[in-house]
């Protein structure tokens, strides 16, 4: 079992970037495909998509995220990669409306994000307990809910940056 004690970069930085490319081309880069809901575990026991078992223990600084490189040497690499992801899509009817949503998303720390009038909750655990926190706005009808499921686009961005440990305050989760 091979220990993984850092997570050395990012697949996008340019020198690692380079490094992965030629490993690419000669099919020795391995890919470890982890929950999303996982990412911000650090220490997980977990087998590559080529079978070799991990034992990932990172530092408290760091996080794992979809593109983060595990492992880099000259003759082979491990890079993670986001499984599906499921969010809880939520929208308000009015300006009001989306106001106290966002207020009470923004007050539990939720991971969101937005398209148009529609607010995204990645969900971290049972639909049923985050739609039992907006309950009054849900049964008011004042929010439509719904769950939808959607998988990391890895063909058109590879390794997006979610969740990258340099993309928001550490520790700060909105």
């Amino acid at each position: 079992m091979l220990r993984i004690e850092c997570v050395l970069g990012s697949r996008v930085e340019p020198e690692l970037s380079e490094q992965l490319h030629r490993l690419e081309h000669r099919g020795a880069v391995d890919i470890v495909t982890i929950p999303v809901v996982d990412l911000a575990r650090r220490r997980l026991l977990i087998t590559t998509s080529g079978g070799e078992e991990l034992a990932i223990a990172l530092p408290r600084h760091q996080k794992l995220f979809d593109g983060a490189v595990l492992l880099l040497e000259k003759e082979r690499a491990i890079v993670v990669r986001a499984a599906t992801e499921r969010w809880l899509r939520l929208e308000p009817r009015s300006l009001s409306d989306a106001i106290e949503l966002g207020y009470q998303a923004g007050n539990l720390h939720w991971r969101v994000r937005f398209e148009g009038g529609v607010l995204l909750v990645a969900l971290e655990g049972r639909p049923e307990d985050y739609l039992a926190r907006l309950e009054g706005l849900i049964e008011s009808g004042r929010v439509g809910a719904g769950v939808i499921e959607q998988a990391v686009d890895h063909e058109a961005a590879p390794f997006a940056e979610h969740g990258h440990p340099h993309s928001r305050p550490p520790g700060h989760g909105h």
